[in-house]
């Protein structure tokens, strides 16, 4: 059964011995399920249940906010996606500078085997954990040896013989390559959020959208993109997308992301969806009137039906 717990509930009496994995995992790419893949088989080999232990914020959110990257997943779709993936627990600390402050020995002892009870321990190959990053694999293995807790180290995945990285990933999506971050994930990127009411401005342009609520004001993509949207009735609505500031309507507005789902005239406020990324037609643009975007966005929806009519010719193939 799939569990969610924060890092105090876990180091108390009910915690039960499990096969462990640790990270950050922020767009759970195809690097981290070939963790969650062998963390599994492991598990599974040794009667144990599956813990993933990751951190809320991220710990450059932390220490040096104005430099910490955009996020590729929020902590709910990171959870949802162990969850999709088998995992059945995940163990979610509150990233702190208190936090950060314990020394590996510490975070060994009182987090690892008192608190989490892990029997068996995968970590990536350039993992560091502990105060000023102290501790790795060699420290790791040592204090397995002494405590009875066994340690393995799974390398880089490979793609197209780049290496799959959460950076990657953000350069791809930043340069608009959504095919190399499809590949890199696994699956189109996406974004999920409440539908949430927006200034109307779409219906009143002719082209009504769904707006979408963000969980970050910094997206690792923005423009204007081929997009299907999924979670109404368990139907992929095809539409285009609109990710970022809107400067011909807005001043330094903040990033917005709007879908037109093409003939679709449904109220779906309040609903949960995904908006799954598959193409990116332009960058976003500033125009000098109304009746010049309205042009522009006749032209966005024609590219995307052209997009996905070609899509379902290739798949027809």
């Amino acid at each position: 059964m799939f569990s969610l717990l924060n890092l105090n509930p876990a180091l108390s009496k009910g915690a039960r011995p499990c096969a462990l994995t640790i990270g950050n995992f922020d767009g759970v790419h195809c690097g981290h399920q070939a963790m969650l893949t062998r963390l599994k088989a492991a598990a599974a080999e040794r009667g144990l249940p599956t813990a993933v232990m990751t951190f809320e914020p991220h710990p450059r959110e932390v220490f040096t906010p104005e430099l910490a990257p955009a996020r590729l997943t929020s902590l709910r779709e990171k959870i949802e996606l162990f969850r999709q993936h088998g995992i059945d627990r995940v163990v979610l600390v509150r990233f702190s500078r208190r936090f950060s402050s314990l020394n590996p020995q510490e975070f060994i002892e009182r987090i690892l085997i008192a608190g989490i009870q892990a029997r068996w321990i995968l970590i990536g190959d350039d993992f560091k954990f502990g105060a000023k990053r102290a501790g790795d694999l060699a420290l790791l293995r040592q204090a397995g040896t002494a405590q009875g807790f066994e340690v393995e180290s799974l390398s880089s995945v490979l793609v197209d013989d780049e290496r799959v990285s959460s950076t990657a990933v953000r350069e791809a999506l930043a340069q608009g390559d959504m095919d190399k971050a499809t590949r890199f994930l696994g699956r189109p990127y996406s974004i999920s959020g409440r539908v949430v009411h927006g200034d109307k401005l779409g219906k009143e342009l002719g082209f009504p959208t769904a707006n979408i609520q963000m969980k970050h004001n910094k997206p690792p993509l923005a423009g204007i993109f081929a997009v299907e949207l999924s979670g109404l009735d368990g139907c992929r609505l095809p539409g285009v997308a609109s990710l970022g500031v809107r400067p011909t309507v807005k001043t330094n507005g903040a990033a917005t992301l709007e879908v037109h789902v093409f003939d679709f005239h449904e109220r779906i406020y309040g609903a949960h969806v995904r908006v799954d990324f598959l193409h990116k037609l332009r960058d976003e643009e500033k125009y000098p009137d109304l009746p010049t975007l309205i042009a522009q966005i006749e032209r966005d929806v024609a590219d995307a039906k052209n997009y996905f009519n070609h899509r379902g010719a290739e798949t027809r193939r």
